[in-house]
This record gives structure tokens, C-alpha cells and sequence, in this order.
């Protein structure tokens, strides 16, 4: 699909981030223009991060999922630059190249469809999407089935693990680091409340469909060498697949008391971002159909699961089947992240045959 290359380099560059907010609405507006006029269109904004849900009447049936922020990166990653059937640019893989795909076949085919179809732009997705698909969601959004178009070479995901933002804080008492028996370091306990955790739910040696701790940091406000630190706190990244119930269910009161209890009373933990896990039943008449339209361009449309999470557990949560399925590439938040352009054209027609085999009253 060579005519969205231009677009997609254009799109790559708009420096997308959460703390650039005139940015995110650029990246939305390119791809409204892209689409075009004749659609109905309500545009929705909640904390700052505008989105927007297009479709062809009330309820649609099938409604396609796009993000259209990114992670934050060097001013280099925001020059696309392609390499034979490689484009690479923050965002090339996640998702800015597949929202155009996804666009276009919306844009081509929506207005022929025997039932309402959907495209959903969203601007916060990789800073947790309550924002965006959550907050449309929470509007009354919703649909038969979604597809979220993030990356998967083509496959199908059914099942993406849940996403767990905590906090550990401890106070202690300062003294001179020459005299340590007479303070309480702060740090010492944060970093053994952290030790407790991963303890836990240890790091696997490879690939694992199991509950994981990422330590993202562990600060104080001490300055001083010679000071013991009487504050100190740590930031923990947990993901939880579906069949954990020490996460899974539970409400977020639940999980500060499970998590207090591993890291014992001399730290206060606290909650900042739940979102659950994303399951759809892979058997489903509408996941098969999925499958079938990869298969029915030279892909297998195998069954993946993920260990991100994405927008789809919104959906999840209420009920609704929401899959993940988009092009090839890699390096997904990395430097050297990539979308394969030899997917474009495949993706674009699964998309296409998909809808036009809808059959769902």
C-alpha cells in the first residue's frame, strides 16, 4: 500500500505523547482528514486526551480500535525512515501505521455494509486508555465485536494480560549516616518490600503466561550521602494474566490488602491504575471469521496471547469480544521499531473481508 506511506511518515512525525496534547489532537485531525467527510462523527475529550468514534448509525456492530499516541523518544525516532520493505519511526509499529490501514478500509467500505460499522481514534492508550476507549466505553460506546488494530503479524489475540500500576511508600526517621542505629532508613525497607513482591511472582526465565513485577523505580527524596533517608517509595508495573485471582476480580481495596500482606505493615501501598484482563472465547463465531479472513490472504490467523495490555479489556469488561489483530514488524517502543510494509496490503484485505463477511443481526 504504497499510498500510505506519505501519510504514515507525516504521522510518524507529530510527536504524539501524553504531555503534548496539541500534538495528539495533529495525529487525530490527520487521520479524520484521511477518512473524510459523510460519516457520522462525536468527538469525546476527557482529561486533556481527545478521540473520536466515526460510524455509519447508532450501535454499530463491528467497530475497528485505533491509538494514535506513543511513546515518548528521541527527536530522531520521530523521522520515519524506510528501508527496503521496513518503516521505522516511533509509532510505525505501534500503531500509527496500522490506524491508517485501518481508516482506509473504513473509509472504502463502511458506507457498503448492510449494518453500522465503527472506527475508534483514540489519544492515551499507551498511558492506560481510560481516557480514551475507556471513557467512551464508560459513555455507552459499544458494539457485537472490536478489533483492536495493535500489532500481531496477522494473528489473532484472544486473551491479553491485565495491567497493575502500585505504589510502595515508607517513613523512617533521619539521622547522620555516621550514627544509622540512631535513624530508620527509609530505602532499606521500600527495598525490602520490593524484594517480598518479586519474591512472589518472580521474574520467569523465559516467555511464561504468569503474573509478572516490573520494578520501575525506587526514589527518595534524599540528597545527602551522609543522611538516612527517611522517605522513600518504590513504582511496581505488575501484569496479570486472566486466571490469576490473586488480581484478577478483585477490586483495587482487595489488592492493597493481598499486597500489603506480602510486603508486610512497614510500607503503605496504594493503587493508581487497575485495568483488568482482556479474554475473548476463541471459539466464537466472530474470532473464526477473523481467523478465516487471515487465512483468506496467506496467513495462518493463529490464536496469540499478550502479555501487554490493551484497549480491548474495556470492551472485555463489559462483555463484549474484542481481538487484537494487526500487522508485522518489531521493536515495539524500542529504537529500532519498525512496521514490515509487505503486511499492509495482506492486513487491509483481511480487514475488508472480515466485514463484508459480517452476518450477525
Amino acid at each position: 500500500m504504497e499510498e500510505l506511506v506519505a501519510p504514515a511518515v507525516e504521522l510518524i512525525g507529530i510527536r504524539s505523547t501524553a504531555d503534548r496534547p496539541a500534538d495528539l489532537r495533529h495525529a487525530l485531525d490527520l487521520v479524520l482528514d484521511l477518512v473524510g467527510p459523510g460519516f457520522d462523527t462525536r468527538h469525546f475529550v476527557a482529561n486533556g486526551k481527545p478521540s473520536a468514534l466515526l460510524t455509519t448509525g447508532d450501535r454499530p456492530q463491528v467497530i475497528l480500535n485505533a491509538h494514535l499516541d506513543v511513546v515518548p523518544g528521541k527527536p530522531s525516532q520521530f523521522a520515519a525512515r524506510r528501508d527496503g520493505d521496513r518503516l521505522y519511526g516511533r509509532g510505525a509499529q505501534d500503531m500509527k501505521v496500522a490506524a491508517l490501514v485501518m481508516a482506509t478500509v473504513f473509509r472504502d467500505v463502511a458506507r457498503t455494509l448492510p449494518y453500522p460499522v465503527g472506527l475508534q481514534l483514540v489519544t492515551d492508550e499507551e498511558v492506560g486508555g481510560f481516557d480514551g476507549t475507556g471513557h467512551q466505553v464508560a459513555a455507552g460506546v459499544t458494539a457485537r465485536f472490536v478489533v483492536i488494530g495493535e500489532q500481531s503479524a496477522l494473528r489473532v489475540v484472544a486473551a491479553s494480560k491485565g495491567i497493575l500500576r502500585a505504589r510502595l511508600t515508607a517513613t523512617g526517621r533521619t539521622a547522620h549516616a555516621a550514627y544509622p542505629w540512631l535513624g530508620e532508613n527509609a530505602l532499606l525497607t521500600v527495598v525490602d518490600a520490593v524484594s517480598r513482591v518479586v519474591a512472589r511472582y518472580p521474574v520467569p526465565d523465559a516467555e511464561a503466561w504468569t503474573t509478572t513485577v516490573n520494578v520501575a523505580s525506587i526514589t527518595t527524596s534524599n540528597t545527602a550521602a551522609n543522611i538516612v533517608p527517611a522517605d522513600a517509595q518504590a513504582w511496581l508495573d505488575v501484569r496479570f494474566p486472566p486466571h490469576d485471582t490473586d488480581f484478577t476480580g478483585r477490586e483495587p481495596a482487595e489488592i492493597v490488602a493481598h499486597l500489603a500482606a506480602i510486603t508486610g505493615p512497614a510500607v503503605d501501598v496504594t493503587i493508581e491504575g487497575l485495568g483488568a484482563p482482556h479474554y475473548a472465547n476463541p471459539d466464537s463465531a466472530p474470532v473464526r471469521l477473523l481467523q478465516q479472513a487471515a487465512q483468506s490472504v496467506g496467513y495462518d490467523g493463529s490464536l496469540l496471547r499478550k502479555h501487554g495490555a490493551a484497549d480491548g479489556r474495556f470492551y472485555s469488561a463489559r462483555g463484549v469480544d474484542a481481538c487484537i489483530f494487526g500487522p508485522a514488524g518489531d521493536g515495539q517502543h524500542g529504537p529500532h521499531e519498525y512496521v514490515d510494509l509487505r503486511s499492509l496490503r495482506p492486513y487491509h484485505d483481511a480487514l475488508r473481508t472480515f466485514l463484508l463477511s459480517w452476518g450477525y443481526a
